[in-house]
């Protein structure tokens, strides 16, 4: 964080959809200071300045080396006055209602608060201070990272919400791999006796199924002719022989079941001993479009002499083949380990504010920055740490926008 004295600044500005809330001065009401909107006064210190008559406060936040916390200086008639003659306490009253005492005492030339002002520093202030047999209470806003968006607004804008709560975060290997047809979804069809090609019906490209008519031959030996079927249902995806030819060896057509598809990575020897049977993998192609979950359904327990790779293999759905096609490229996240973590946010939702990683949670129709730490991470989850309540709720969708109404506002720390 920034050195600073950091005073609780910024105008108040008027609460409108898609507008972020500041802060304003303290100004007098019945004895008791309230915000109010427009500029106020600073100090010595570049602090808030309260004033009660010829009393007068200066709060700052001080971060200098130190985690956040208030040091107050008292004047009276403009000088300043020894901080053992003064009693001072401070209340920070947050949104959602959860509410921060501060107990300041003696230090120096200041009083200092008891514990740490901790992110975000927004909050409605109050402040009750006695002096020479006098008591003085103020109150004003301090916000930062705050706005406030009409339900109508946020719909349009797509901005979505959950609770935050326990969630399963893997820790993952990522690998490169193929899409292949497996072994069982592709067949060489065959003639069962040599002999001469008189008739072929399957074409190249052609869906065929199971026991359909391929070919017809006559047979060398018996001179009788007899008919040759798809063994499997596929498309055939190689044609090798035309009418007048002889059959031989080889084969008439390869069929392929596009549907039965898995995918092949090469597991690298630091990896090989964390890759098991049954992971979950999360697949995605290249183009980022099409993600799949599978699971490792065979380790080839042999490696590649060139490479020392070893082979896993993934199953993928019938549905994937949508997506998936067999030979092109495709990433995987292996899944090596999973654990609950008791707070977890959807990591779509996290954005940079400052020097932090952040959501932002939402009351009623007001949005305020969560500054976070952070645990393990996946594409899918992110482990919090701290900065955010078990149940609070913060935008998983369109949080950028918010971001955005509040940085083009100025709605954050004055250092």
């Amino acid at each position: 964080m920034n050195k600073a004295h950091l005073m609780l600044a910024l105008p108040l500005l008027a609460v409108v959809p898609l507008v972020s809330c500041g802060e304003g001065p303290a100004t007098k009401e019945g004895g008791e200071e309230t915000a109010a909107g427009g500029e106020y006064e600073r100090g010595p210190h570049r602090g808030r300045m309260l004033r009660d008559d010829d009393f007068a406060l200066e709060v700052t936040i001080f971060e200098d080396g130190v985690d956040p916390e208030f040091r107050v200086y008292a004047y009276r008639g403009g000088k300043p006055v020894k901080p053992g003659e003064v009693q001072l306490s401070m209340q920070l009253v947050r949104l959602g209602g959860k509410i921060d005492t501060f107990a300041l005492t003696p230090q120096e030339d200041f009083l200092r608060g008891r514990g740490v002002v901790s992110e975000p520093h927004s909050f409605d202030v109050r402040v009750s201070a006695s002096e020479g047999g006098r008591n003085h209470r103020w109150a004003y806003q301090s916000y930062e990272g705050r706005t406030t968006i009409d339900a109508a607004a946020a719909n349009a804008g797509g901005v979505k919400t959950e609770a935050a709560g326990p969630a399963t975060v893997s820790d993952l290997i990522d690998m490169g791999g193929r899409i292949e047809i497996t072994p069982e979804g592709k067949a060489d069809v065959r003639a069962r006796l040599p002999g001469l090609i008189v008739s072929l019906s399957g074409k190249l490209g052609q869906q065929v199924r199971r026991g359909q008519v391929l070919a017809r031959v006559e047979s060398s030996h018996s001179l009788q002719v007899y008919t040759v079927t798809a063994p499997i249902s596929g498309t055939i995806v190689e044609k090798n022989v035309n009418v007048g030819d002889t059959t031989g060896d080889r084969a008439l057509f390869v069929i392929a079941d596009p549907t039965r598809l898995h995918a092949e990575f090469f597991v690298y020897p630091r990896d090989a001993e964390r890759i098991r049977v049954g992971q979950p993998v999360t697949l995605k192609s290249l183009s980022g479009e099409g993600q799949f979950a599978g699971e490792v359904e065979a380790v080839l327990p042999t490696a590649d002499v060139a490479s020392q790779t070893m082979m896993a293999h993934v199953h993928l759905p019938p549905a994937a083949s949508r997506e998936f096609r067999p030979g092109m490229g495709v990433e995987g996240s292996f899944a090596v380990a999973q654990s609950n973590a008791p707070i977890a946010v959807r990591t779509k939702a996290i954005q940079r504010f400052r020097d932090f990683e952040v959501v932002f949670a939402k009351v009623g129709n007001i949005y305020e920055v969560r500054m976070l730490e952070i645990g393990r991470r996946t594409p899918e989850w992110t482990e919090v740490l701290g900065g955010l309540a078990p149940g609070e709720v913060y935008v998983t969708d369109g949080a950028f926008l918010i971001r955005a109404d509040i940085e083009k506002t100025g709605a954050s720390h004055d250092h």
